[in-house]
C-alpha cells in the first residue's frame, strides 16, 4: 500500500517561506510633482475649463507629499491618443494595445533584477505569480513572461491575478507563502507590475476624486523570489513570511471602487476611506500578533501601503505610532508615488537597504518582527507578519 501521509508530509517544506531576492523597475519618464499640474492641464487641453479647478489640483498635488514619480505615458503618446486626455472619452482599445505590452516589459525588468540578485539559474524557478490591474489579455503576462521574456521552463506553474488594485502586493505574498511551504524546494518569482495609463483621464468638474488619482498614481513594478529552506551560502533571505491574513472592512464596499468602462478604469475614492482603514487596524493587528504576544505596535517595523498621506497619518494616530514608523512608506510615496500593488515590494527593498546602511542588526531596522499592510478596493486589507533576518557583520 502507498503511504499517502508520508508522501504528503515529504512534499512540505521544513521551515517558513522567505523573501530571497527583490527587484524593482520604473519607466524612464520622470515626473516632478511641482510641475505636474501645469503639464497635466496643458496636455489634456483643459486650461480653458476652470482656473478654480486647476488651483484645486495644485493643492491636491501639494498635499499628496509626492515629490516625483515615473510614468510610461509621454507627451508624444498622449498627443497621438487625444481621447485619453478627455474625461470619459472612449479609449479602451488604445490603452489596451499599449498596456498589454508595457505591463509585461516593466514586470520583466523587475523580475530579471530579482533573479540576478538571487544568483541561481532561471531553471530553478518552479512557480510564477503575476499581478496587475492593467492590460487584461489571454494568454496573459504570466504566459508571455515564461515563453518570450525570461526563458523559464514551460513546466513552471503560474497564477495570473488581475484587478486587485492596491492590496495586490499583499495578496501575492500570501499566495507565494502557501506555495513555498507546501511544495518542498519550490522557488516562486512574484511580479507586481502597474502602468497607470489605465487610470489617466483629463479633469472633470463633476468627478473631483479623479484629480486625487492623477496626483497620486504612478507606474512601477516590483518582483521578489520566495522560497522556504534557503540553501546555506547560496541563497540570502531578507525577510521570513510568518503568517498572512485577508479581511474585509465592514460597510466599506464603495469607499474605494474602480469601474471598467470604454474610457478604461474610472476610480472613485470616498473621503471616509482613510478613517475606515485606520479604525479597523487595531483589530487586524491584534488578530495577526496575538499568538506572538505582541500588542505594542511600536515594537514592529512597518511596511504599509502608502495609498495617500491621509491613510498613513490616520493609521499612525489611531495606533499611537512613533513618527519614524512610517518612514519607509513615506519615502516611497515621496519618491515614486502610489504604484498600486508594487508599492509594498518597493518598501520591502527600501527597508532592507536602509537597515544595512544604518548599521542595524537586522533587515527590519534592528527589530525582530514587522507587519506588511496592503489596502485596496473592498475595502480589503492584507496583513503579512514578517520576521527580519540578521544582517551580516
Amino acid at each position: 500500500m502507498v503511504d499517502v501521509e508520508t508522501f504528503r508530509k515529504a512534499q512540505r517544506a521544513d521551515g517558513p517561506a522567505s523573501v530571497l531576492a527583490i527587484g524593482t523597475a520604473t519607466p524612464l519618464n520622470e515626473i516632478l510633482q511641482s510641475a505636474y499640474p501645469d503639464y497635466y492641464f496643458r496636455i489634456t487641453n483643459s486650461d480653458h475649463i476652470s482656473k478654480e479647478l486647476k488651483d484645486k489640483f495644485k493643492r491636491i498635488c501639494e498635499k499628496s507629499t509626492v515629490k516625483k514619480s515615473y510614468m510610461y505615458l509621454s507627451e508624444e503618446i498622449l498627443k497621438e491618443n487625444p481621447n485619453m486626455c478627455t474625461y470619459m472619452a472612449s479609449s479602451l482599445d488604445a490603452r489596451q494595445a499599449m498596456l498589454v505590452v508595457e505591463v509585461l516589459n516593466l514586470g520583466k525588468e523587475a523580475a530579471a533584477k530579482a533573479i540576478q540578485e538571487w544568483c541561481r539559474p532561471e531553471s530553478n524557478i518552479t512557480h510564477l505569480i503575476f499581478c496587475t490591474s492593467a492590460g487584461i489579455d489571454m494568454p496573459g503576462a504570466d504566459y508571455q513572461l515564461i515563453t518570450q521574456m525570461l526563458g523559464l521552463a514551460p513546466s513552471v506553474k503560474r497564477v495570473m491575478l488581475y484587478q486587485l488594485g492596491c492590496y495586490g502586493g499583499g495578496t501575492v505574498l500570501r499566495l507565494a507563502k502557501d506555495l513555498a511551504e507546501n511544495n518542498r524546494g519550490a522557488r516562486i518569482v512574484v511580479v507586481c507590475s502597474e502602468i497607470t495609463a489605465f487610470t489617466f483621464h483629463g479633469p472633470s468638474q463633476t468627478h473631483l476624486g479623479n484629480l486625487v488619482g492623477q496626483a497620486l498614481f504612478a507606474d512601477g513594478a516590483g518582483a521578489v523570489i520566495v522560497g522556504a529552506d534557503p540553501i546555506p551560502w547560496v541563497e540570502t533571505p531578507c525577510f521570513q513570511l510568518i503568517s498572512t491574513a485577508q479581511t474585509l472592512i465592514p460597510q466599506s464596499e464603495d469607499a474605494i471602487a474602480c469601474h471598467l468602462r470604454e474610457a478604461d478604469l474610472i476610480v472613485h475614492i470616498r473621503k471616509e476611506a482613510p478613517r475606515l482603514i485606520s479604525k479597523n487596524m487595531e483589530q487586524a493587528l491584534a488578530e495577526a500578533f496575538k499568538q506572538f504576544n505582541i500588542s505594542d505596535w511600536n515594537e514592529l517595523f512597518w511596511i504599509a501601503h502608502p495609498g495617500g498621506p491621509a491613510i498613513l497619518e490616520q493609521v499612525e494616530a489611531e495606533l499611537n505610532l512613533n513618527p519614524n514608523k512610517m518612514r519607509a512608506s513615506r519615502y516611497i510615496l515621496s519618491e515614486y508615488g502610489n504604484m498600486f500593488g508594487a508599492c509594498v515590494l518597493f518598501i520591502l527593498d527600501e527597508m532592507r537597504k536602509t537597515s544595512k546602511t544604518n548599521g542595524c542588526a537586522t533587515t527590519g531596522e534592528g527589530l525582530d518582527f514587522g507587519v506588511l499592510l496592503a489596502f485596496g478596493p473592498g475595502l480589503t486589507v492584507e496583513t503579512v507578519v514578517l520576521k527580519s533576518i540578521p544582517l551580516p557583520p
